[in-house]
């Protein structure tokens, strides 16, 4: 029996976008000529997989459908949620529909995470297969680069996951680490029969209301439309409260490949990086006397360049009235002016500028500093500088 792959495409991509009412959902935002869900439609075509069923909101199905087409994915089914009750109740009612055996492997992927080495993980899919029971649930988990509060982190013993630990703070990330910890994807290997055993014994309100969500609901054109009243009435739970801290039967599949959810504009600038020569473009060079700089991708409201600055090099002291910036360091030891402070930074560490912050990047050093620069806003263009201090003679009086 192949493996059925089901996509969650829910989320609202709130966090890149915290003060901006036209937030874009992250798993549908072009960067470069792919998106995320695109590349999550294109692992779950590997011969392992059945055809895939992707959870997402009415909002969402025109691009879902439009993604469908551009990928020639023929074969499908979208589970529409009438509103948001979290990912609980959205894995339940995609496990639900009619046309999957009750024995059937479901694997539960993010919209939203880029995977590369597809290979392994699909290996590492197949390999486990065999294990699964009407009872247990395979989760999957990354092994850190570097200690990051951006992530959940799960620890074993034998490959048993034994505590899950939320978000820590990054000292407490590195405890973790050093007891052999990894990253929880938030991806989820089970069979269909387990998910309902698992909802039956620990969270029989949302059991009840899922089931008549889907046993009420309408089906069209390979799309289900689940029963609003029913699917309401679920309690809005994540699928790890409702029901991964409650069970004790969870393995691990311990992962070591290049894995990211890109949920922060750190994460978005660190891909840009490791790809820059993908993105770079000679035209799109510009010197300055400080050095120069890259414009790698222009976005949707957002731009991504990679700074140079030599040896000496000073920018001039200035603000933006249209943008935020999020800096990464990629070489070197800049010293930061933000507002009323000066720092300096170090490779891998990250600087927030909000919009209409005073600052300036100086390298006082002997080596180039590099810095990918994410610049998110309205207006992403150099006449949205205003400059008050500058060694080279640029400010205006």
């Amino acid at each position: 029996m192949k493996i059925r792959p089901v996509i969650l495409c829910g989320g609202a991509g709130t966090r890149l976008w915290p003060n901006s009412k036209k937030h874009q959902a992250k798993q549908f935002i072009d960067f470069g000529n792919w998106t995320l869900l695109g590349k999550t439609l294109e692992r779950v075509k590997a011969p392992i997989f059945d055809p895939p069923i992707i959870s997402t909101n009415t909002k969402y199905l025109k691009k879902v459908k439009q993604h469908l087409k551009k990928y020639k994915i023929r074969k499908f089914k979208i589970v529409l949620e009438p509103s948001k009750r979290n990912t609980a109740p959205a894995i339940l009612s995609a496990a639900l529909i009619k046309d999957i055996p009750n024995e059937q492997p479901l694997i539960f992927l993010a919209a939203d995470h880029l995977i590369e080495k597809a290979s392994l993980f699909n290996k590492a899919i197949k390999k486990n297969q065999k294990k699964l029971t009407q009872n247990n649930i395979f989760i999957f988990g990354i092994k850190p680069k570097m200690p990051s509060s951006e992530f959940g982190y799960f620890l074993t013993r034998k490959d048993k996951v034994t505590r899950f630990v939320e978000k820590p703070q990054e000292a407490r990330a590195k405890q973790i680490i050093s007891k052999k910890g990894y990253w929880n994807s938030g991806m989820f290997y089970l069979r269909k029969d387990s998910i309902i055993n698992n909802f039956k014994k620990y969270q029989i309100n949302i059991y009840r209301n899922c089931n008549k969500a889907v046993t009420k609901g309408k089906y069209k054109n390979n799309v289900y439309y689940l029963d609003k009243q029913s699917f309401t009435k679920a309690t809005a739970k994540s699928f790890d409260y409702a029901i991964l801290e409650k069970t004790k039967d969870i393995n691990a599949i311990k992962l070591d490949i290049p894995w990211s959810d890109l949920g922060s504009w750190k994460e978005i600038c660190k891909m840009y990086g490791r790809n820059k020569q993908k993105y770079f473009k000679k035209k799109n060079v510009f010197y300055r006397p400080w050095g120069k700089y890259v414009n790698l991708f222009y976005g949707k409201d957002f731009l991504i360049k990679e700074l140079y600055v030599k040896p000496k090099g000073i920018l001039s002291l200035q603000k933006h009235h249209h943008r935020a910036e999020h800096w990464v360091v990629t070489q070197g030891k800049p010293m930061i002016t933000l507002n009323k402070k000066s720092f300096v930074k170090k490779p891998n560490e990250t600087i927030f500028i909000p919009l209409g912050a005073v600052h300036r990047i100086a390298n006082p050093y002997k080596k180039p500093v590099k810095i990918i620069e994410a610049q998110i806003g309205s207006i992403l263009k150099e006449t949205d500088i205003v400059r008050f201090e500058d060694v080279y003679g640029r400010v205006k009086n």
